[in-house]
């Protein structure tokens, strides 16, 4: 082999030396960069993961927050409304007992507690009040019961109101503290089972 073809066969060598050092340095560079940009896009996926979960978040903690006050409000306005109709239905109660008062049967009934409050007594000494609108019927009252009425100077709306005070006994049946009573325990109980 001549130099020539000697030179020729060491450049041709060394090209396809340094080409296929240069092919694998290009292509080990490229792995390289490719494995980079997919974790890098891997990175921003889930980044973007982690907003949407947090933005999710947020957002479900500002609707139950919305709704939580929407509530509240809805609460207050019922309990409002629920205390107007409260009070309007005892206005019409009390109108329906000044009615009552009025009546035979109001007698009747303060008869028939005076009588109780006398048996309950058994004999004992026992005060029993009639309410100051009610001192019309006292005459009639203690002809039909045989008792010593007095007429308190408390305004209890209507009723009995006795004392037995040998035992330390108050017999209430006055219309005042029933109202009291029946107002405090008043619940307005909704769906349909309390229509």
């Amino acid at each position: 082999m001549t130099l020539e073809e000697k030179i020729q066969n060491l450049q041709r060598v060394s090209m396809k030396e340094a080409r296929a050092e240069g092919n694998a340095l290009i292509q080990g560079h490229s792995d390289l960069l490719s494995r980079r940009f997919e974790e890098h896009k891997e990175k921003a996926r889930m980044q973007a993961e982690i907003k949407v979960e947090i933005e999710k978040s947020r957002t479900k903690l500002k609707l139950n927050k919305e709704l939580s006050e929407f509530q509240l409000k809805l609460r207050r306005q019922l309990n409002e409304r629920q205390k107007e109709l409260k009070r309007k239905l005892f206005d019409q109660v009390r109108g329906l007992l000044s009615d009552y008062m009025k009546s035979t049967k109001y007698t009747d009934l303060l008869c028939r507690k005076v009588t109780e409050a006398m048996k309950y007594a058994g004999g004992e000494g026992i005060v029993i009040y009639l309410n100051p609108t009610d001192e019309a019927l006292k005459a009639q009252v203690e002809e039909r019961t045989g008792a010593s009425l007095l007429i308190s100077r408390e305004d209890f709306v209507g009723g009995i109101r006795a004392v037995i005070r040998s035992r330390n006994v108050l017999i209430d049946r006055s219309f005042g503290s029933a109202l009291e009573k029946e107002y405090a325990d008043f619940l307005f109980l909704g769906g349909e089972d309390h229509v």
